[in-house]
């Protein structure tokens, strides 16, 4: 069986929309479908591990990446910084591997400049800002200042909506994660592949 370039899927939502959740969910249930671990240089948030939530990184290590070319794409997000590494994401590609990336707008719209990846993009959204607040004040890990800042940073990520392929709103967590799931379907089929990621190849009935 010859081996397709995997797609590469990019996930994109204002921070306390449930990406996470969906994500893993999706994991657990979609075959062949590896997460690319970003850098970041951000401390570790309560049950975070290194390099398996984050490869957690100084400012010094991260920039000396960027400067040697390391990242497919890096942007500044709430003072800190996060990065994609090219060399993991076109290696798995190249393996057959779908990858999914879990990056912010300015990452996607990096990426959707880059020649050498071609990225299906999908935006998850709250239902609305008011719930996004509830939500995060619910999380109860962050302080006024900060859900004020994602508070306005969500409405300018939301207004971004028009670029990205697909739009999930996450209002229920079942329906979020089944519509997310059957866009990585789709996209499978039309790139002639099994909904397990697998070439599909076609065998004839013997009848010339």
């Amino acid at each position: 069986m010859s081996v397709k370039e995997g797609q590469l899927f990019i996930l994109s939502a204002p921070s306390g929309t449930g990406k996470t959740t969906i994500l893993k969910r999706v994991m657990a249930n979609v075959t062949n479908l590896g997460f690319s671990i970003s850098h970041t240089t951000r401390a570790p948030r309560k049950g975070e591990q290194n390099g398996v939530d984050y490869h957690f990184v100084t400012v010094a290590e991260f920039q000396t990446m960027r400067e040697n070319n390391l990242f497919l794409e890096w942007a500044e997000v709430h003072g800190n910084f996060y990065g994609t590494s090219r060399p993991a994401v076109l290696e798995l590609l190249e393996s057959g591997q779908d990858i999914i990336l879990d990056i912010d707008v300015q990452g996607a719209a990096i990426i959707a400049t880059d020649a050498t990846v071609h990225g299906v993009s999908v935006f998850v959204a709250p239902p609305s800002l008011s719930e996004l607040e509830k939500r995060l004040r619910g999380r109860g890990t962050d302080t006024n200042e900060t859900i004020e800042l994602r508070l306005n940073n969500a409405a300018k990520e939301m207004d971004a909506t028009e670029s990205y392929d697909y739009l999930v709103i996450n209002d229920d967590l079942e329906e979020a994660v089944s519509t997310l799931q059957s866009v990585i379907i789709a996209e499978r089929s039309h790139g002639h592949r099994l909904p397990t990621g697998e070439p599909i190849q076609l065998k004839g009935d013997g009848k010339k």
